[in-house]
């Protein structure tokens, strides 16, 4: 395929605190520069049984356990089966992944995708940072999304690869793969709500891609944000026993503790800073 004859980009994405669709954007802007149409799409919120294989389908999520989340790997093991559909991805980290650019190339090849690109982009830390350096993460978002237009650039001119290390990628794959991986994760990265600060707004039950926060089906709320990402509205009335629960399926995608607008929401016995890259409303629309 001559990716010059790219006409339209599904780009199904997947971000926790905002990395990843920073770097989606910038990724938008360049194909729909070059009149390349482009639909995004939340990947936690779409089946992916029903993706349009006619289209090119873009792939981007962050790194997770070296590899990438257990919702991510579902959506790529659930993709159709598919004839010569070009595919891309991109995924954002801190520094190092290893088990996920090679893995999912040979889970989609099998299924007839045709793999035309791969990137991996290194973004600000967003993993309970104990301190932030604003100018530090400034100039690391420029950078990386210098790469993503780079790459946006090389997908359309056909000068993009996507290679993988066999053995050693597949072996750094199996760990975020792995369910035992994520409950030893969990127990390292407790979370807890402090109700002093909780507003039950009810944003972070939202907010959750796998649905591991509930407000013990508080009667009635709905959550109204500003432009800004603020709350302004939330219950017509308070009950004050109600509040985040954890149901002991978090995947540590940072998205509660980064957003909740009174930061009620921290990890136990560990002091650290919030980090978010985008406007909270760009998460839930």
């Amino acid at each position: 395929m001559n990716n010059h004859s790219i006409k339209t980009i599904d780009f199904y994405f997947f971000s926790g605190t905002g990395n990843t669709l920073l770097v989606v954007k910038k990724m938008k802007e360049v194909f729909e520069n070059n009149r390349i149409v482009v639909n995004l799409f939340h990947l936690e919120k779409t089946d992916p049984r029903k993706i349009d294989t006619n289209h090119t389908i873009g792939l981007a999520v962050p790194v997770a356990e070296q590899g990438t989340f257990p919702l991510v790997w579902d959506f790529v093991k659930n993709m159709p089966q598919a004839n010569e559909t070009a595919v891309f991805m991109v995924d954002t980290m801190l520094a190092f992944s290893g088990g996920i650019v090679g893995p999912i190339r040979k889970i989609l090849k099998p299924k007839g995708y045709k793999p035309i690109g791969a990137k991996e982009i290194c973004m600000p830390n967003n993993l309970f940072p104990r301190k932030i350096d604003e100018e530090k993460n400034k100039e690391k978002v420029r950078k990386g999304l210098i790469r993503a237009e780079k790459y946006a650039e090389d997908i359309i001119s056909g000068r993009s690869r996507w290679r993988r290390i066999p053995i050693l990628s597949d072996f750094m794959g199996y760990f975020s793969k792995a369910d035992w991986a994520w409950k030893s994760l969990r127990k390292h990265y407790k979370l807890a709500v402090d109700e002093s600060k909780c507003i039950q707004c009810g944003l972070c039950e939202s907010l959750c891609p796998v649905g591991n926060i509930t407000m013990n089906d508080y009667p009635n709320y709905r959550i109204i944000l500003s432009r800004s990402g603020q709350v302004i509205s939330n219950m017509p009335r308070r009950l004050t026993h109600y509040y985040p629960e954890f149901q002991g399926k978090c995947t540590i995608c940072m998205r509660c503790l980064s957003f909740c607008p009174k930061k009620a929401i921290a990890r136990i016995k560990t002091k650290h800073e919030i980090y978010r890259a985008v406007n909270v409303k760009e998460l839930i629309d």
